[in-house]
């Protein structure tokens, strides 16, 4: 009796092998090649980044982790939005001051903005130029 289960499972792992592999198939074919995932649902080019974008962002996992150029693309775009915002925070903030600035001084004054105010060198003067 051991024998002739032993035999059994021998054949029957034969079988699921071959089936696997394919070579059990009328036509010889083996299992087709599969197209590479791609990035399905970017992030959006026609209006800035919001973070429903970023948590519903999935990039396709392959053999060794992510592909380098998908988190490349998302990396660059996202830190792109970020410096841009940076950059609005930081003139929002300095048009902020200097309002305050003119609030505190009672409207007079030059605006901080200005950069014949901030160097009077640079302020116009009524002689002509010396040639």
């Amino acid at each position: 009796m051991f024998w002739f289960l032993l035999i059994a499972m021998v054949v029957v792992v034969a079988a699921v092998t071959l089936a696997v592999v394919g070579g059990g198939g009328d036509d010889g074919a083996v299992l087709p090649d599969t197209e590479p995932e791609h990035l399905v649902d970017p992030l959006p080019e026609h209006r800035p980044v919001a973070r429903a974008d970023v948590e519903a962002l999935r990039i396709p996992v392959v053999l060794r982790g992510y592909r380098m150029a998908d988190v490349d693309d998302v990396l660059s775009r996202l830190s792109a939005e970020l410096a841009e915002r940076d950059a609005r925070i930081t003139e929002l903030q300095t048009t902020l001051e200097g309002s305050r600035k003119r609030l505190v001084t009672g409207g007079q004054g030059p605006a901080p903005q200005d950069p014949a105010a901030q160097d009077p060198a640079t302020e116009p003067s009524d002689e002509e130029p010396r040639r």
